[in-house]
């Protein structure tokens, strides 16, 4: 499956202070490469099947941004004035009319992926693991959202949790949840 991912990094622009520099820079030089998220999101794709609607190819939005950028969307979208690490936007849940020749011959945009590398470093560092790890987990969280899974309870969070190691584990990344 071919899915081409358009990696966004805001966050070197957004960015508040001089320890933040470094890690924008980090994060931005190649502690994660555009190439190497596309084959993320291959594997990811690929591991996802039965929850992707057939298509030539499909394509993903990711940006890195930062708290203050965050906040304003989570307030925007969830009525939510506070940061968090992660917000996806399906476009699979939004009904609009395609035309048959576009759909057979078009990529699939699943939607956008926003991850804060702010929230992102404070969660490496309480969970023991590398900044390239739980952005890899973050993607994967908002991954499972575009194509339509969900946690509004305790057993279907565990069951997202449970795919999310799993897709990680794909890539070769492993990671400790509490």
């Amino acid at each position: 499956m071919l899915i081409e991912v358009n990696v966004e990094d805001c966050y070197g622009l957004a960015q508040e202070s001089a320890d933040a520099s470094n890690l924008a820079e980090s994060a931005a030089s190649g502690e994660i490469s555009a190439e190497t998220w596309e084959n993320w999101f291959s594997v990811w794709l690929e591991n996802q099947e039965a929850d992707v609607p057939v298509a030539p190819g499909y394509e993903v939005s990711l940006r890195l941004t930062a708290d203050t950028e965050m906040q304003a969307l989570n307030l925007q979208y969830r009525q939510l004035d506070r940061s968090t690490d992660v917000l996806a936007f399906a476009s699979l849940e939004v009904d609009c009319p395609q035309l048959e020749e576009m759909q057979s011959s078009e990529p699939l945009y699943l939607g956008d992926i926003v991850i804060s590398i702010d929230t992102a470093n404070r969660q490496a560092q309480q969970q023991g693991h590398p900044l390239k790890t739980e952005l890899a987990w973050l993607a994967a969280h908002g991954f499972l959202h575009l194509l339509g899974w969900d946690h509004p309870d305790e057993e279907s969070l565990t069951q997202m949790l449970d795919r999310q190691e799993t897709l990680l584990r794909a890539i070769g990344l492993t990671i400790q949840t509490a």
